[in-house]
């Protein structure tokens, strides 16, 4: 049973739909589909305008996808739990990526999520010295709270506020002391502040997030160059063609730890297609530089997501 933002905005004409995130997990979602219909305010209520949950970023939690924004996962209100699903292929010039994971949102004020993270080297493996084909793999656990503000509602200048740590565990701990990491594990913290209006059709989000993880975690955390955590910025901004086609781009500056290769800022342009109510399908444009010493790192990401 929607709530009601999500009646005021039923009656505003041609928007029945909202806003993109990409996933998977189809057997998952078969077996939601395939569930009896619920009683009234059924507590998988279901009822947030479609879109408003983001897409799963890249960490798992629910963003742009480069970017983590302050949107709750999950299609529930404030009365419910929604969950959702996801996997994200990324094809770099040498490096293969893949993500897949899951989330929980509580009365769209809490977000739980976990991402598995598999980057593969490829050819760039035995050059390194690792074995053509090593893979790195890595754990993300994160938790978001809303803080204050609305997405869509309530004062236009005053956007939804998020707060969250995103704990990540490499799975290739020697390998990343190795090449220069002061730890295999670390920590993320960040602050969120996104505002969808309705009016232009425009979303935009800012956060700041306090970091040390070299190429997101992936070569472990911290270096020679800077251990402790630093300042980081991640932008983003949206347009929606239609109620269920968005584009947009972002942009997210990093840390350069290891004495062994610079790490560049990453940016991204996308397309989002809301086919159906609880599926989203994405198509980026996505450029990290440089990595391990390989430049131009650029190529398609192409992510699904199931929310309900």
């Amino acid at each position: 049973m929607c709530n009601k933002a999500s009646k005021a905005f039923a009656a505003r004409p041609g928007w029945r739909t909202t806003w993109p995130g990409a996933a998977a997990g189809i057997l998952f979602c078969s077996m939601l589909l395939a569930a009896p219909a619920a009683h009234a305010d059924p507590l998988l209520d279901g009822g947030k305008l479609v879109l408003t949950n983001g897409i799963s970023s890249i960490e798992g939690s629910s963003g742009g996808g480069l970017a983590s924004w302050a949107t709750i996962g999950g299609m529930e209100t404030d009365r419910g739990i929604g969950i959702s699903a996801h996997v994200t292929a990324i094809e770099l010039a040498d490096y293969g990526w893949q993500s897949h994971g899951a989330s929980i949102g509580i009365k769209d004020r809490v977000e739980l999520a976990y991402a598995r993270q598999n980057f593969d080297t490829r050819k760039v493996g035995a050059a390194l010295g690792l074995g053509e084909g090593y893979k790195f793999n890595q754990d993300i656990f994160s938790a978001k709270v809303r803080l204050i503000g609305d997405l869509v509602y309530g004062p236009p200048l005053l956007p939804q506020i998020s707060i969250g740590l995103q704990h990540k565990r490499s799975l290739d701990a020697a390998i990343v002391k190795a090449v220069g990491a002061s730890s295999p594990n670390g920590t993320d913290f960040t602050v969120s502040a996104t505002k969808l209006f309705l009016q232009q059709s425009v979303l935009v989000n800012a956060t700041a997030r306090l970091t040390n993880a070299n190429q997101f975690g992936l070569l472990g955390f911290g270096g020679p160059d800077q251990r402790a955590r630093s300042l980081q910025f991640e932008g983003s901004v949206a347009y929606m063609l239609t109620p269920r086609l968005v584009i947009g781009g972002e942009y997210r500056t990093r840390p350069s730890n290891l004495a062994i290769a610079r790490e560049d800022d990453a940016h991204d342009l996308f397309v989002a297609w809301a086919f159906v109510r609880n599926a989203t399908i994405t198509a980026a444009y996505a450029n990290v530089g440089s990595i391990a010493t390989f430049d131009g790192q650029r190529g398609g990401l192409v992510s699904l997501q199931f929310a309900f």
